[in-house]
């Protein structure tokens, strides 16, 4: 059932992925990764607010916004990034944009862990740390949420890649 759920916002991004890259054809792929990155960071705080009796369709409609704002953020984003490059250097950046990816995805699960670890300490979770478990995983969406929210700007502020004739 877990898996059902949690496959959304993957078949989301899949499906939304080719539209975004499209759309970030016709205008400004840094307003289209933007505004992805605005819904995923709005998807992240709405996870702050996970509790024990969530309702289920909270969370799938959750992760089909988590799914929306990939979506919107990673085909532009690619390319915002492949325009910026003449052809010879496509596999540079290729290359580049791959480590960026898998480096904010290592370094987003050591500072979850890192939460975890000044929440709940080195003990193994059982029932009646559900509480502090639901605090970590708060404090975690919050600050991902936060530095998503920085992501905004900080993609809103890259140069343009239409040149306007």
């Amino acid at each position: 059932m877990a898996g059902a759920i949690l496959v959304f916002q993957p078949v989301v991004m899949a499906v939304g992925s080719p539209f975004a890259g499209r759309l970030s054809d016709r205008i400004e792929p840094r307003i289209v990764a933007s505004a992805g990155m605005a819904l995923t960071a709005a998807g992240l705080f709405l996870l702050a607010f996970l509790h024990g009796n969530t309702a289920l369709e909270f969370v799938i409609a959750d992760l089909i916004l988590l799914g929306l704002g990939f979506a919107l953020f990673s085909s532009p984003n690619t390319n915002a990034v492949m325009s910026s490059v003449e052809k010879r250097f496509y596999g540079v950046a290729a290359g580049t944009l791959g480590t960026m990816r898998l480096t904010g995805q290592m370094l987003s699960m050591g500072i979850a862990m890192l939460i975890f670890a000044v929440h709940i300490g080195h003990t193994q979770i059982t029932p009646e740390y559900f509480p502090v478990l639901l605090k970590s995983t708060r404090s975690a969406f919050i600050l991902f949420g936060i530095l998503c929210s920085g992501g905004v700007f900080a993609s809103l502020v890259r140069g343009k890649v239409h040149l306007e004739h």
